[in-house]
This record gives C-alpha cells, sequence and structure tokens, in this order.
C-alpha cells in the first residue's frame, strides 16, 4: 500500500470511466461527486473532476484528462474537515492533512509544488476538495467520517483506536461545563466541523493524565496516614 496521496490512472467504462476498485478486497463505492476540483499542497486548483469515495480510500479522477487522477487511502488521512473561512482558503473545501510517512519536516507548501507534476506527490501533506456546490459540504464530512471509521488506525496493544471528533455544539457544551477548552482544534464557527484520525487523543490524555494525578495524591495521602499510625 502507497503511503500517502499516489497518481491514479485505473479507470474503466466510456468518457472519463470510473475508478477500479478492489472488489476482491470488499471495497465498495459509498459515494460520487461530480464537479469537484482539487488542490494539492499550495498548487492552484485544479480544473473541476468527480470526487469517488469508497470504503477504503479518496478517489479524484480529471473529467477531461483520463492521464490525471489522485488516491489516498483512508488510513493516511490524518484529519478532516469542513472549511468554510474565507481567511483560511477563498473557497469553501473540505480540508484534509495527509501523513506521508516521511519524518523529514516535508511541507506540501513548498514554492516547488507549482511547478507542475514534476514534484513528488508522495510529499504532499494537504489536500482540498472544492465542490461546485457548497451545500454539499456537510454530506460530503458525513461520509468522509463514516468511511474513516470503516478504516481504523491499526495500533498494538491498544484496545480502541485514539479518534476523536468534535463540533460546535460539543464545543459550547464544554465551555459550559467550565472544561478547559484549549486543546480542541478551533473554536471558529466558520470551520465548524473536524476529525482526526491520527492517535493524537488529547481529550484522552488530559483524562488520564488527571486520573493519575488523582492517583499519586490518593497514595501520598495513604502513605502519610500509615506513617502516622506507625509513630
Amino acid at each position: 500500500m502507497a503511503v500517502g496521496i499516489t497518481g491514479f490512472t485505473e479507470r474503466v467504462g466510456e468518457g472519463a470511466g470510473e475508478p477500479v476498485l478492489d472488489a476482491e478486497n470488499g471495497e465498495e463505492l459509498m459515494h460520487v461527486q461530480r464537479g469537484v476540483s482539487i488542490v494539492l499542497g499550495n498548487r492552484p486548483p485544479e480544473s473541476p473532476g468527480t470526487l469517488y469515495i469508497s470504503t477504503k480510500k479518496v478517489v479524484w479522477l480529471s473529467d477531461v484528462d483520463r492521464a490525471k487522477g489522485y488516491a489516498v487511502d483512508f488510513l493516511f488521512l490524518s484529519l478532516h474537515a469542513v472549511s468554510r473561512d474565507p481567511e483560511a482558503y477563498p473557497s469553501p473545501c473540505i480540508y484534509t492533512q495527509i501523513e506521508t510517512g516521511d519524518d523529514e519536516d516535508e511541507s506540501g507548501d513548498s514554492d516547488s509544488e507549482c511547478n507542475g507534476a514534476a514534484q513528488d506527490l508522495s510529499k504532499i501533506t494537504e489536500m482540498r476538495l472544492i465542490p461546485s456546490d457548497a451545500g454539499q459540504l456537510d454530506r460530503l464530512f458525513e461520509i468522509f467520517c463514516e468511511c474513516a471509521e470503516l478504516n481504523p488506525e491499526p495500533i498494538e496493544g491498544e484496545e480502541e483506536a485514539h479518534n476523536w471528533i468534535f463540533s460546535a455544539d460539543r464545543i459550547g457544551d464544554e465551555v459550559a461545563e467550565g472544561e478547559d477548552p484549549d486543546w480542541i482544534m478551533s473554536q471558529n464557527p466558520t470551520s465548524t466541523i473536524g476529525q482526526s484520525n491520527g492517535d493524537h487523543d488529547l481529550a484522552r490524555t488530559v483524562l488520564e493524565l488527571q486520573i493519575n494525578d488523582q492517583r499519586f495524591e490518593d497514595a501520598e495521602e495513604m502513605g502519610h496516614d500509615v506513617n502516622s499510625g506507625h509513630r
């Protein structure tokens, strides 16, 4: 399995065609969205094409060039979110972060990306999907979430995957309950929803630290009581 985003040209059918799926291993098509532009890193948007979301990966195919297409497995989408903030990007879009498997700091925003197809796709760490109908963003996000849940990150020795999801309503509830919202990615209502598929479960970590701190305090109190009894 290729890490990160890769070129994808395997099509079947007439015209622009459709992507070839790995049906033998249970891959199924979940959603098709036409009229979607794709932005890789800091490159300019590609001409609108068709977005295919399967149970395993996200595929974008150009409608005008059968030799142009991109794909990324859900396992390598570390984060996806709806972006409606014009300061973050001029057009409403699905914003994603891609794991490249490269330990070096290879940013997808380097100037060399603008040089065209010669740039190594494996270094692309950001992808934006811009539907011509911005009203489809929430639906696309829901499908991304469903498919991400079908592809949990394999973590040895853990009983459950470290996934977190938040929404504007949840942010409001947590603030109302007096919880510290500093760990939340964004409180900007224009960027209302997002999900991380990675292993950085900040909320869980904070909770575990609080529990451990309490246990440590309890242990100190018990030790103090025992020592007092021996005197």
